[in-house]
């Protein structure tokens, strides 16, 4: 496995990052969030912005707050994603709009990586993975079911087709029904970290899922999510929990 630079951290190498959702609703919760997860030093901010209905309105006012939410964080690596409602975000967006905004993000580096959804337009996802890389943004490319685990194979797919249309870090998340459906994402997760050298994020989300977000170091997942207060997906370990488990499964 290769490893990915965000800013001043590398996917794929150590134990698996820690990230921490920012969902701050307007500009103040927003940046006092941002000064509350980087005191709990995580490797990764992410900066959901479908919970800022403001910023998503008004492109100069999500502008001007991501200023004010880097000189907030100071060098913590930033990723921004707007996660569409049908993928378990809060805002819903057209499906002409949701390109346009993650152009807006890249174009003017919102953040050090940005997330793009695998399931658009194929033309319009492969030409923001091209702006992306030409303003030196890392790819996070994702998918998210919150109703079922995929099959293995059809996981397999979904990650190496994310590889192929140039995502730096393929990630997929899912909701469990059973052990058997947990196994079947650590399976995938497995199997795929042998035959595509991209780091991968993958998590099975709800309480049965938990062991996903803190096993990545054995099974191949680079990247996990904690919280500071507020959670943004279901089975999201607090990050002081979530930085424990992972050193009790440690690979040294």
């Amino acid at each position: 496995m290769t490893t990915v630079k965000i800013r001043n951290i590398n996917l794929g190498e150590g134990l698996p990052k820690i990230a921490v959702p920012n969902v701050g609703t307007n500009e103040n919760e927003i940046l006092s969030s941002a000064k509350e997860i980087a005191s709990a030093k995580p490797d990764l901010m992410e900066w959901r912005i479908d919970y800022y209905t403001d910023g998503i309105k008004d492109t100069d006012k999500l502008i001007a707050t991501a200023k004010e939410f880097r000189n907030a964080v100071g060098e913590l690596p930033i990723l921004v994603t707007f996660r569409t409602k049908n993928e378990g975000g809060v805002l819903e967006l057209s499906e002409d709009n949701y390109p346009n905004l993650v152009q807006t993000v890249i174009e003017n580096r919102l953040g050090d990586a940005v997330d793009i959804e695998l399931f658009h337009d194929e033309k319009r996802v492969k030409s923001l993975v091209e702006a992306a890389h030409n303003y030196n943004v890392v790819v996070i490319m994702s998918n998210h079911d919150f109703e079922r685990v995929p099959a293995k194979d059809v996981i397999e797919f979904l990650l190496k087709k994310m590889a192929e249309m140039g995502a730096d870090v393929p990630k997929l998340g899912c909701m469990p029904h059973t052990a058997e459906d947990v196994l079947t994402l650590l399976t995938a997760t497995n199997e795929v970290r042998h035959e595509i050298d991209n780091p991968l994020i993958t998590m099975a989300m709800g309480d049965i899922g938990k062991v996903t977000r803190v096993a990545g170091q054995v099974f191949g997942s680079s990247l996990s999510f904690g919280a500071v207060g507020k959670t943004s997906a279901p089975g999201q370990l607090s990050i002081d929990d979530l930085r424990n488990a992972e050193s009790y499964l440690e690979i040294k």
